[in-house]
């Protein structure tokens, strides 16, 4: 699921932060890549791309189900689209609208 906030002007992760995610690397291009465990586990978890772009901010966002399963591997059982997913995505904008006051 793609999010997009037009006019983001708050710092991208106390926001990420605020929404229940935590950072895990930063890409060569200021792209974050953070994620969000279901069950305090490793997996599955909520998992996004986030980039600023121009004034506003993009969100990539998926389930992860599982650990890829061989090294070197990216497949991850992830979903993309679905309830959970629409699901999320709606509370992340809440999280945006509440600090937009």
């Amino acid at each position: 699921m793609k999010l997009f906030f037009g006019d983001f002007k708050e710092n991208i992760l106390n926001f990420i932060r605020e929404c229940g995610y935590s950072p895990i690397a930063r890409g060569v291009d200021d792209e974050w890549n953070c994620a969000r465990s279901l069950q305090g586990r490793d997996y599955p978890r909520f998992h996004c791309y986030i980039k600023k772009e121009g004034a506003g901010l993009r969100v990539n966002l998926h389930l992860d189900q599982k650990k890829p399963s061989y090294a070197g591997s990216t497949s991850h059982s992830g979903e993309y689209e679905g309830e959970i997913i629409e699901q999320e995505g709606e509370r992340i904008k809440q999280v945006f609208a509440r600090i937009r006051g």
